[in-house]
């Protein structure tokens, strides 16, 4: 039986959608509360067994593997002025990847995630391999890469991640027409890209996370690139592996998906991990940013009331910049919930 040892991290797309910041920032540093992604997709690939990361990088993002690598002299400074709790805290950092191992290849230009995939063909070798995008994150109790490896390990063929969105929203994605073999559990018949909602055929959309065998790896190298000289995985799966009776089975997704792929959406899954992950922090305490947050109600007094998390909360008249159309817009930084005195007068500091 294979075992799927290693990860596929693409990173060479341009991160056009967050111009002009991505010009000296790669996307994947940016932070979901105080974490950035790429650290998210990293811990997931470990927890879910993998100990070997492929990062497919464009020439100009090389310097985003700084980050994993340990600094002796960044520690040395932080001894000389007794910076007891920074250093505890980089060491624990550091050892939270200890025993991995991190490579990476080049993609000379953005040619489609398949193209991206090939870059690493070298690497895996004849492997089964995963393969998770820089734009999806899951928060969840079971890693998402660790719930497709358990399926993995019985029907042995490529495996697409996917959720349930609800059938206004498919139209933004890849869409799966699926058989349904087992609970969560899918066979794969056809994958729709952003389609008209009456055409959708099914609620389940693609979200970045795959187990990919080296039959598929020998399809991205046959495949013959689109009008733009792309190769798209999901083109080459659903337009030759599919139509030729090869097997492909998706599997649907225990937990929150949070999208990375532009500002918005960036913005809201940092909310979210601001409301339930900042240390120090206990969930529902606090809100930051001055962004749109949909109005959950508006009784007879005209007071806004809004959700976050489980929770209806009242915004005041002073957190309010504007009300437009199903939106409040909050300014700067709003408290709700209860947390203690110590974290409550050190968050008072910054709102001051």
């Amino acid at each position: 039986m294979n075992e799927v040892k290693k990860a596929i991290i693409p990173l060479g797309g341009m991160a056009t959608r967050f111009l002009p910041l991505s010009k000296a920032v790669p996307k994947e540093l940016l932070p979901l509360a105080d974490i950035p992604v790429i650290q998210y997709l990293v811990k997931e690939a470990r927890d879910s067994g993998i100990k070997e990361i492929i990062f497919v990088l464009s020439a100009n993002n090389k310097n985003l593997l700084d980050y994993f690598k340990s600094s002796s002299k960044l520690e040395k400074v932080l001894k000389e002025r007794k910076k007891d709790e920074c250093l505890s805290e980089l060491k624990e950092f550091d050892g939270l990847f200890e025993g991995m191992t991190f490579s990476y290849v080049i993609q000379k230009e953005p040619l489609g995630d398949g193209h991206a995939i090939l870059q690493a063909a070298k690497l895996v070798k004849d492997e089964p391999v995963a393969v998770m995008f820089g734009d999806d994150v899951l928060d969840g109790p079971t890693p998402g890469i660790a719930q497709l490896m358990k399926m993995f390990k019985t029907c042995q063929k490529p495996i697409i991640g996917t959720v349930k969105l609800p059938k206004e929203d498919i139209t933004a994605y890849g869409c799966l027409k699926v058989e349904k073999i087992a609970n969560r559990f899918y066979k794969v018949k056809g994958i729709i890209e952003k389609p008209k909602m009456e055409e959708a055929p099914s609620n389940l959309a693609v979200c970045g996370k795959y187990i990919i065998t080296p039959e598929v790896m020998q399809y991205l190298k046959k495949a013959k690139p689109t009008e733009k000289g792309e190769i798209i995985m999901a083109e080459v799966m659903n337009n030759q592996m599919i139509k030729e009776g090869k097997l492909i089975y998706a599997y649907e997704f225990e937990g929150k998906w949070l999208e990375c792929g532009d500002k918005l959406k960036w913005m809201k899954s940092s909310i979210y991990f601001s409301l339930n992950r900042i240390k120090g922090v206990y969930k529902e305490n606090i809100m930051c940013l001055d962004i749109p947050v949909k109005i959950h109600s508006i009784d007879e007094n005209n007071n806004v009331f809004v959700m976050f998390g489980d929770k209806k909360t009242k915004v005041s008249d002073a957190m309010v910049k504007v009300v437009k159309e199903d939106y409040v817009f909050l300014r700067d930084t709003l408290i709700i919930g209860k947390t203690d005195k110590k974290n409550a007068e050190e968050i008072m500091k910054i709102v001051n």
